[in-house]
């Protein structure tokens, strides 16, 4: 059995490309700030890496960002619905204790609902708040003078930076949590061949 079709094409290229960009700018963003990790020994490509990734993030994420609305994925997958609100509780029972015991997920992923409510809130908060808080720094960051009256009139360089920085902390502690949770199917890469073949078992 191949299971339950729920990552379409589109996505599953989409996923990984942006896996990809956010490693990158992840790694390159980590020696920007604390530049003696010589990771790459030309400073000044480094920058224009981060830029230029930083760039194509954008990009992906207006992908990301118009295919679900032509498609009605919104809906389908990143509204909560009263009942995804009603199974929180049992969501973070299971997430926190039934999981280490062996217990059946609450949750069943289906084609017009592949995320459970927890999914949901993190997945939106993520990629509707943070990535768009992060692109729009980043964009302003690749031209300061050109932007300048921008960055002033969010407060400056320093609160500038300090968005920025702090948008990024989250996204690595997510990369984390997310990789972490990636290994918890039935086998350890039963999410990930799921992400490449698009069936959930």
């Amino acid at each position: 059995m191949k299971g339950t079709y729920i990552h379409p094409l589109p996505i599953r290229i989409w996923h990984w490309i942006n896996a990809f960009i956010v490693i990158v700018l992840i790694i390159t963003g980590l020696q920007l700030r604390i530049p003696y990790i010589s990771i790459f020994e030309n400073y000044r490509s480094v920058i224009l890496i981060h830029k230029y990734f930083g760039y194509a993030m954008t990009i992906s994420f207006l992908f990301w960002f118009f295919y679900y609305m032509i498609t009605g994925g919104f809906k389908k997958h990143y509204l909560l619905k009263i009942t995804d609100i009603k199974a929180i509780p049992n969501q973070v029972k299971y997430y926190m204790y039934g999981i280490f015991k062996g217990k059946k997920n609450p949750h069943t992923p289906s084609k017009d609902n592949k995320f459970n409510a927890m999914q949901k809130i993190t997945y939106a908060t993520i990629m509707l708040i943070f990535t768009p808080v992060i692109s729009f720094t980043g964009i302003l960051f690749s031209d300061i003078l050109y932007f300048f009256t921008w960055i002033n009139v969010i407060g400056g360089l320093r609160v500038l930076d300090a968005i920025h920085v702090i948008s990024a902390y989250i996204f690595v502690f997510y990369l984390i949590v997310h990789l972490y949770m990636s290994t918890l199917g039935k086998k350890i890469y039963s999410h990930t061949k799921s992400m490449i073949t698009g069936y959930e078992d």
